[in-house]
């Protein structure tokens, strides 16, 4: 099959899948929109809108295509490349790196053409994602395909980390309370083993506590068993672990700080004391609240 060939396939397949989860609604777009919608030329547009024209899933009106009826299997063509929700699958992780990477920081603009062409996704892919993200109020659109990622204040980082410490302190209820043979209560112990052994290294090595410190909350908040929970903690770890506002010029003494605080939540775990094991994620979640809001002020002035 041609290159050309190949290409024409794969944006009739998007573009079917499109229709079919309602990404893509009647009457379509034009036809400048959609070739941008799919990074692809005009003329494979017009070849796309005929192809399904003719097997009947869209009917011409005047100068408008509209959806007649929804698409089914025999309508596209062998897989050729992956489907959308794989590629939205594949965009979230690639958009969160991109954030704890400082590929994309606070104040820059993008598009959605260039992070579907970095990416290799479609550009409906990277719409979608976009925004569902954009209620978190971290990115706004400035105009169709343009988007700004925004600066957050005190105010902003008091209600995330509000709806953090009501996350976790329930999940960590949970997980005091689950049965001795659980094999988190065995994970617990062999974190804090290795805990132990980065307070050795850690002037070196403090950049690499931030995979200790992920594992750490996500073993705690597993025992919630709540997808909700899950989702909540993801957006607000891509926000924390990205330092997303933060001067790095103290990282090293704040994750020093961070890891005596975790080896005493965890000691407090495993030795089954609830009181105290509230109380050391308290005293963790307040410390990494004050360093948020810290730095905050400092990029502020």
């Amino acid at each position: 099959m041609s290159r050309t060939q190949n290409l024409r396939h794969n944006v009739v397949n998007q573009m079917l899948e499109g229709i079919a989860s309602q990404h893509i609604r009647s009457p379509l777009p034009p036809q400048a929109a959609l070739a941008e919608m799919f990074n692809v030329s005009r003329t494979t547009v017009r070849h796309t809108l005929a192809h399904l024209h003719e097997r009947g899933v869209l009917d011409k009106v005047e100068d408008q295509y509209l959806i007649v009826r929804q698409p089914s299997q025999d309508d596209g063509f062998d897989a050729v490349s992956t489907s959308l929700d794989e590629q939205a699958r594949q965009f979230e992780q690639a958009f969160f790196q991109m954030i704890n990477q400082k590929t994309l920081s606070a104040g820059e603009s993008f598009t959605e053409l260039q992070l579907a062409q970095q990416v290799g996704v479609s550009p409906v892919v990277v719409r979608e994602f976009l925004l569902r993200f954009s209620r978190y109020n971290l990115i706004e659109s400035t105009r169709r395909g343009h988007w700004l990622m925004k600066k957050f204040d005190r105010r902003y980082a008091e209600k995330l980390f509000e709806l953090r410490e009501m996350l976790e302190t329930h999940a960590l209820n949970r997980f005091l309370n689950l049965p001795a043979d659980d094999e988190r209560w065995i994970k617990a112990r062999d974190l804090l083993s290795r805990h132990r052994e980065m307070r050795d290294t850690i002037a070196s090595s403090y950049r690499m506590f931030a995979q200790l410190d992920r594992e750490m909350h996500q073993l705690i908040l597993s025992a919630a068993d709540n997808p909700f929970i899950d989702q909540s903690l993801e957006i607000i770890s891509v926000i924390f672990h990205s330092h997303y506002q933060w001067d790095e010029s103290d990282l090293k003494q704040r994750n020093i700080v961070a890891l005596e605080e975790h080896m005493a939540i965890l000691t407090a775990i495993i030795s089954r004391n609830d009181v105290e094991a509230s109380c050391e994620l308290h005293r963790h979640l307040t410390t990494a609240k004050q360093s948020m809001i810290r730095s905050i002020k400092q990029y502020s002035d």
